[in-house]
Parts: structure tokens; sequence; C-alpha cells
């Protein structure tokens, strides 16, 4: 029996997704934007519908809560910075390089007041030690974990070793993105060569000499 009401077509439907699919943008980047400049706690859900002009129903629609918000937020800064990542380690020939030159490309990203809100300061306070590890591991941290792996392979180490490894190498990359950001250039001229200088140390402490192969090499 018919209801004499139009059956939606798959016009309506798809028009539907995309008009879902436009909501679920405006909302990360209009969360971004607030998160980046006045932090999590200090963004209010009121904060953000007026920056979108979109309703409670439709925020709620995509995301159970604000926590839910920021993790795609962080998702996307993440995914951004990924990208420069990559683009800083395929201008270079060897894995050593690869390495140094993504590693300062994430502290360059991360020093920014912005990204370094997001990832470094509420990051892991929001969602927590396990959480935080988890996305990381799915961005920059799994980069790095590769590169490492690549430099390691001829060592022979135990796969534990190789992670103990890119993990150390990782918390000094961080470390140094925070310490870069309290010594902004225009107080501290020669910071990111200093910057540099530590990561080449600490990568040399870390990693074997350039064709040292085996453990007993």
């Amino acid at each position: 029996m018919s209801t004499g009401k139009p059956i939606p077509g798959p016009a309506a439907g798809n028009r539907r997704l995309e008009q879902g699919a436009q909501s679920r943008t405006k909302l990360i980047a209009a969360a971004r934007a607030l998160f980046e400049r006045d932090g999590y706690a200090a963004t209010s859900t009121e904060a953000l519908l007026a920056a979108t002009g979109l309703t409670r129903g439709a925020l709620y629609h995509h995301f159970r809560d604000k926590k839910d918000l920021f993790v795609a937020v962080c998702e996307a800064v993440h995914a951004e910075l990924s990208a420069a990542i990559d683009g800083a380690a395929d201008a270079e020939a060897t894995p050593p390089d690869q390495l140094v030159a993504g590693a300062l490309a994430w502290i360059d990203a991360v020093s920014r007041p912005g990204p370094r809100q997001v990832l470094l300061i509420d990051g892991p306070s929001v969602l927590g030690a396990q959480a935080w590890a988890e996305l990381d591991g799915r961005h920059g941290y799994q980069q790095l974990h590769a590169v490492v792996a690549e430099i390691l392979a001829p060592a022979g180490l135990a796969l534990l070793e190789v992670d103990a490894c890119a993990s150390a190498l990782n918390g000094a990359i961080n470390e140094l993105a925070r310490w870069l950001a309290r010594h902004p250039a225009d107080e501290h001229p020669g910071a990111r060569d200093a910057a540099i200088a530590a990561l080449q140390r600490v990568c040399v402490s870390v990693l074997p000499a350039e064709g040292k192969a085996g453990r007993g090499a």
C-alpha cells in the first residue's frame, strides 16, 4: 500500500551524506582552531557551536562528546604533520639522513604554539598515556620506527631492542620540540642549531655507526 509520500532516491541520499561530511569537516576545523588557540579545557561546547553555526544535535550526531571531537582533531593534526615528515624524509638519500630530516620536520611543526598545544600539552593529559601512545603509534612514531628498524637491521637486534631504540629517540625528539618552544628564535637565535646538534648526538648514541653490521662488528 502506498503512503503517498515520495521515496527518497539515490541523489537525496548522496546529498545527505555530503552534507554530513561537510558538517563533520566544519566541526573538526573549528574545534582545531579553538583547541590550538585556547586549549582543550578552556574550549566550551557553546564556543564550538557558535564558531560553526551548527546545532548541538549536529555535534552529537558526529561525535559522542568534546573529547571524541578532540581525538578527531588530534588525528587531523597528526596526519598533517606525518605528511610533512614524509616530505622532508623523501628529500634525503640515506635512512640516517631521512631520520634526522623527518625528526626536524616534526620538531619544527610541534614547536609552533597551535600543534604544540594539541599534541604535546593537551593530548597526553586529555587522552591518557595509553590512548595517546596508540594515537602517536599510528602516525609519527610509526614512521620513526620504520626507519630505525631499517637502520638497525644489519645489527641483528631483537624486535624489542629495536622498539626500545625507537622509543628512546621518540622521547628525545618530543622533548627537543618542547625545549625549542621554550627558546623562540627571536630570543634565542642559536636554539634550532643547538637542537639539531643535540638530535644528531642522540642519534649517534642510539644507532650504530654507518656501515657497522652485526653485534660483534
